[in-house]
């Protein structure tokens, strides 16, 4: 595994609801020598950015409360020249582009290392690739709608445009490999 470096003794908000994950990030990129702090959310993570601006900022897209479109938004307010990088584990296109539209220099799919992160911040190639196969992706898109229907498979079919039969049996299946 290759180790992407940034120059400089430089700091990084992190900005997770996941408490494993941002923890695990921070005390990855802490371990680099990098000085990191750490929000649960997005008001907690522009007082911390009022106080002082990072130079970093990983944004997770989905947050209670306040989206993470809206810190990308504030945080580019408050410094234009904290470079943001969007994580998510339910990407989309239409988010992608809103969030470099916005001002991210880059959108991550979780999970995902920390050399992953600071090779999307450096624009160097990732440490890994991992490719999702299409059949996995349609499954994850499947349970997602289906958790934003709240387990209704009717309303998650008619988001979907399929019959609720077609959807009954896809959810029969057990997931695709990666």
């Amino acid at each position: 595994m290759s180790e992407t470096k940034i120059d400089g003794a430089v700091s990084f908000l992190v900005i997770d609801d996941d408490d494993v994950f941002r923890e695990r990030l921070a005390r990855a990129l802490a371990e680099r020598g990098y000085a990191v702090r750490d929000a649960k959310d997005g008001p907690a993570a522009l007082a911390a950015a009022r106080v002082e601006s990072p130079e970093y900022a990983i944004v997770d897209l989905r947050m209670p409360g306040m989206s993470g479109l809206d810190v990308v938004k504030e945080l580019r307010a408050l410094d234009e020249h904290t470079k943001i990088l969007m994580l998510t584990g339910w990407g989309s296109v239409p988010t992608a582009v809103e969030a470099m539209r916005l001002g991210a220099v880059g959108y991550q799919q979780k999970p995902c290392t920390v050399d992953e992160v600071l090779a999307a911040f450096t624009g160097g190639p990732p440490a890994t690739v991992t490719e999702v196969s299409l059949a996995r992706a349609e499954w994850e898109l499947i349970q997602r709608v289906l958790a934003d229907a709240g387990g209704n498979v009717s309303e998650a079919a008619r988001r979907l445009k399929l019959h609720r039969r077609s959807l009954q049996r896809k959810l029969q299946k057990r997931p695709p490999q990666v």
